[in-house]
C-alpha cells in the first residue's frame, strides 16, 4: 500500500456515522412526563405537612401577634398588652412589671395541656380559638386585676366592648361559670 492509499482510509468512530445535528455529543435527554410527577404521592404528602405546620404554628402566632399589636388595654396599673392566648382561660400579658401569665377569672374552659380525654382536647382547642377570635374582633378590651392565684398567675377579669368576657365565653358554649374550688370534668 502506498502513501496515497493510506490517506483514503477513514478511521472508524461512532461519531462519524451520526447525523450532523448530533455532532456536539449525545442527544439531549427527553423531559419527563408531568403526569407521573403530578400523581406522585410524596409530593402531596409534602404539601400536607407544610400546610399542617402553617396551621399549627404559624397561623396561631400571627393571630396572637395581631392581637398583641392592635389591642392595647388599660387597667389601674397602666397599659397592658395581651401577647398570647395560651388556652381558653389563660393568656400571656405584658404589663409595666414585665411579661406574666394571667388567668381570666369567672369561667373555666377545658384543659389543653393535660386533657383527660380526646373530647376535652378538641373542646379546649375550640375554646382557645374562640377566645382569640373574640379578642381580635373586639373594638375595646378592658382588664381589671383581681390579684394572683395559687400558681402565681395574675387573676384578671376581661371585658370586651363593655361586656364581660366570661359571659361571652359561657354563652358561646366554650366555658362554664367558675369561682374557684373543685373543677368539673369535661369528659362525658
Amino acid at each position: 500500500m502506498g502513501d496515497k492509499d493510506h490517506r483514503k482510509v477513514v478511521p472508524f468512530s461512532r461519531d462519524y456515522r451520526r447525523a450532523p445535528k448530533f455532532d456536539m455529543g449525545l442527544p439531549p435527554k427527553r423531559p419527563q412526563r408531568k403526569a407521573r410527577r403530578a400523581a406522585d404521592p410524596v409530593r402531596y404528602l409534602k404539601r400536607v405537612i407544610v400546610l399542617s405546620t402553617a396551621g399549627l404554628f404559624i397561623l396561631p402566632t400571627v393571630f396572637d401577634a395581631v392581637i398583641g399589636f392592635t389591642k392595647t388595654t388599660a387597667d389601674a396599673a397602666g397599659d397592658v398588652r395581651i401577647l398570647r392566648v395560651v388556652d381558653g382561660d389563660t393568656v400571656t400579658v405584658m404589663t409595666t412589671d414585665g411579661t406574666r401569665r394571667a388567668r381570666l377569672a369567672g369561667f373555666d374552659t377545658p384543659e389543653l395541656f393535660s386533657p383527660q380525654c380526646p373530647a376535652e382536647a378538641a373542646a379546649a382547642l375550640q375554646a382557645k380559638w374562640a377566645l382569640r377570635v373574640m379578642l381580635l374582633q373586639a373594638g375595646e378590651v378592658k382588664i381589671v386585676r383581681d390579684g394572683e392565684d395559687r400558681y402565681g398567675r395574675l387573676l384578671i377579669r376581661g371585658f370586651v366592648d363593655g361586656r364581660p368576657l366570661a359571659a361571652d365565653m359561657i354563652s358561646a358554649g366554650h366555658a362554664r361559670a367558675y369561682a374557684g374550688g373543685q373543677r368539673q370534668t369535661w369528659c362525658a
